[in-house]
Parts: C-alpha cells; structure tokens; sequence
C-alpha cells in the first residue's frame, strides 16, 4: 500500500520555488553598455590621398569589456557593471578614422583589417597607453603616435579632459572628447610635409 504525503509535497515544491527565486535575485543583472562618440573638428585639407591605419595597441589593463575607471594609486578601479559595447582597440580604430575622415577632405582612411587593399600613401600607427581619471578626476589619454611617409615621424600626447559630471555617460563623454583632440594633434601630423 502506498501512503501520500500531499503536505510533504507541497513544502518540497515551496522550496524549489524558493530556491529558484534566491538563485535569480543572486544572479547579476544585464551590464549597461557604452560606447566612444564620434566629436568634429576642423577641417584641414593637403593630407595624402590614403592613409591605412594599423591596428591600435592598448596598455593591456585596457583589454577588458568592463571600462576603466582609474589606475591610480596602484589599483584598477573597473566597473563591474558597465561595460564597452565592442572591443575597445576596435571601437577606437572606428572612431578615429570617423574622425579623421570628417577632418580630412579627399582622403580615405581605412584600417588594415579591413576589406580595402591598396598600397597606401601613408601609414599610421598608435599606442594607447592610458585612457582613464586621474586623481583629480580628469580622463588622461596617453598616445604615441607614428606617421609613415618617405620617412616616419613619431610624437607623444597626453591629453586632460574634464567630465561634465561624476557619472559614466559623462565620463565616455570626457573620453571621446579626448580621443577627438588626439585626431586633431593627428591631422597635424598628416598635414605637415614629409621629413618636417
């Protein structure tokens, strides 16, 4: 004979619910995804006809979807929750030759891994070595960049901008607006006639 225990069979349910809603309020919720903005600048014409952006380099504590809020003082301040939408050397690239291509009329700027091969008029290279706040709470960009021709020129930026707020939007915002000046000291470099 079988005996049923219908309240036994009740709790057990209970608890799997119970169980099931504890593991869900545990679980992280969906990180909030960010991206670099595109930012104008003026326009300057006599840059060569091409020029193919290498892939960029980043200080490896940047190859990481959570942004970066500061490396200062000896630590990574990430946030855990807030997150770049692409990966941050392509999202880069992307933004830069947006931004040089607006700057640079009757100039195509490509990047090498992309579908257009041509033999390029100009090369150009950049290592991101830093891109977050310092103490003060300025974003630092901290590039090197090469410029291949005839010969190759080679500078050094450091770029400080100020967020508008203590908030993530306006730190993306401070960041692209630094990446934007970084593309003007490149249209610099672009203009200015080899071996100079």
């Amino acid at each position: 004979m079988t005996r049923v225990f219908p309240a036994l069979d009740i709790t057990r349910r209970g608890a799997i619910v119970t169980l099931a809603a504890g593991l869900a309020a545990c679980a992280s919720p969906n990180p909030t995804l960010y991206t670099l903005a595109t930012v104008p600048g003026d326009v300057r014409p006599g840059a060569p006809r091409t020029v193919e952006m290498r892939s960029i380099a980043l200080a490896r504590y940047l190859e990481r979807s959570q942004i970066v809020r500061s490396s200062e003082d000896y630590r990574l301040d990430v946030m855990n929750n807030e997150w770049w939408g692409e990966p941050l050397d392509t999202m880069l690239s992307r933004v830069l030759i947006q931004n040089l291509t607006q700057r640079l009329p009757g100039t195509t700027v490509f990047s090498e891994n992309g579908a257009i091969a041509t033999a390029a008029d100009a090369i150009l290279g950049i290592n991101i070595q830093r891109l977050d706040m310092d103490r003060a709470g300025q974003v630092v960009l901290i590039a090197q960049v090469s410029i291949s021709r005839r010969d190759t020129m080679t500078r050094s930026f450091t770029i400080n901008v100020t967020p508008a707020a203590a908030t993530t939007p306006a730190l993306v915002g401070a960041m692209s607006t630094a990446v934007g000046r970084l593309s003007d000291d490149i249209v610099g470099m672009l203009v200015t006639p080899a071996g100079r």
